[in-house]
């Protein structure tokens, strides 16, 4: 059995966090049954939605933690991954004097969300083959590193990264390594929630916007140790998820059959487009990927992109991005949605 690795969570912690007396509700308050609420200065008159939801998440939790394989008390929901990559970054970073490392290129709202808390980013490159060497980040850390943020499979490349690399930097970093899993219901290559008894500097975040297809609803899911989901329910607002999402992913997560055939479709549809691409003069490469989007290489990317933008279909331009000159990021669609691509393409010389 392998060894759990051993970490003081408490100095890594920002003094304020640590000495932080949360907003308790009632409802955090009362444990057991009651007929009567007139704790919450609520309107009697518009049942069900008069009352507040429930702040902890308790029945979506247990339902989430069943079909996860983990503790309910090792699950943090918020409005999106967002709130939690938000989040961690209050928590365990002083703004001004801390620091959080990341992949670069990636999921942009790492650094957004480090710029909007005044905490400096450190971009690490990514190699030719978009991967990493975890010796090459930890370079790159310090004393003041608290947060180390790696999407896999990654956005915009969508390759799975090197799952040795990645626990190699969650054992040897002295903080706390996020590994942001939004596209990993697409990889055929296992999550890291498996590990997350080995790594209590772990934290694993995923999401309900993409395989669960419910990107409108705004559910991400935070995985991590218990002390870490205290912290995060410390820190957070009281009643961050509403009573219609919390409703609509338990109704969801019973329909897990449906959403496999949805992952399946979207898996044959993401050949099929390979392959179509391919054949298109204005297409370089395609970029091997373990996502719901392909990254493609063209001869021209930003004409390739305001051709498609003229005629009422919208990809992604990443021809900006670092290791990504000459690309669009395009997303795997229905079957017409693909094949009306692929037609437009054709027209690009």
């Amino acid at each position: 059995m392998k060894e759990m690795k051993t970490i003081d969570l408490e100095p890594l912690v920002r003094k304020n966090i640590r000495a932080l007396k949360p907003y308790s509700s009632a409802r955090d308050e009362f444990q057991g049954d009651a007929s009567v609420f007139l704790d919450a200065n609520e309107n009697p008159f518009n049942n069900p939605y008069d009352r507040y939801p429930d702040p902890k998440q308790w029945e979506l939790k247990e339902a989430i933690a069943t079909q996860k394989g983990i503790g309910k008390e090792q699950i943090m929901l918020g409005n999106g991954s967002d709130e939690p990559i938000d989040l961690a970054i209050r928590i365990f970073c002083e703004p001004g004097k801390e620091n959080i490392v990341s992949i670069s290129p990636t999921y942009g709202m790492y650094k957004v969300a480090a710029g909007i808390n005044n905490v400096e980013y450190r971009e690490v490159s990514l190699n030719s083959s978009f991967d990493f060497e975890s010796e090459e980040l930890l370079k790159a850390c310090d004393k003041n590193t608290k947060l180390i943020f790696i999407c896999s499979p990654n956005n915009p490349t969508g390759n799975s990264l090197n799952k040795t690399e990645i626990l190699n930097t969650i054992e040897r970093f002295d903080g706390i390594v996020i590994v942001d899993e939004a596209y990993i219901d697409f990889s055929v290559r296992d999550s890291l929630l498996k590990e997350l008894n080995s790594y209590p500097n772990l934290i694993v975040l995923q999401t309900f916007s993409k395989a669960w297809a419910s990107a409108g609803v705004r559910l991400g899911m935070a995985f991590a140790s218990e002390e870490i989901i205290t912290l995060f329910n410390k820190v957070k607002y009281p009643y961050n998820i509403n009573m219609l999402t919390q409703k609509y992913a338990l109704n969801l997560l019973n329909e897990y059959p449906k959403i496999k055939n949805w992952i399946s479709m979207i898996l044959q549809e993401r050949e099929v487009l390979a392959k179509e691409l391919n054949k298109l003069v204005c297409v370089e490469k395609i970029y091997p990927s373990d996502a719901n989007f392909l990254l493609v290489k063209t001869k021209e990317a930003n004409l390739t992109y305001q051709f498609l933008v003229e005629r009422g279909i919208i990809v992604r331009n990443r021809n900006m991005v670092s290791l990504c000159g000459n690309c669009i990021r395009i997303t795997v669609g229905t079957k017409a949605e693909n094949q009306m691509l692929v037609e437009t393409l054709k027209m690009v010389k």
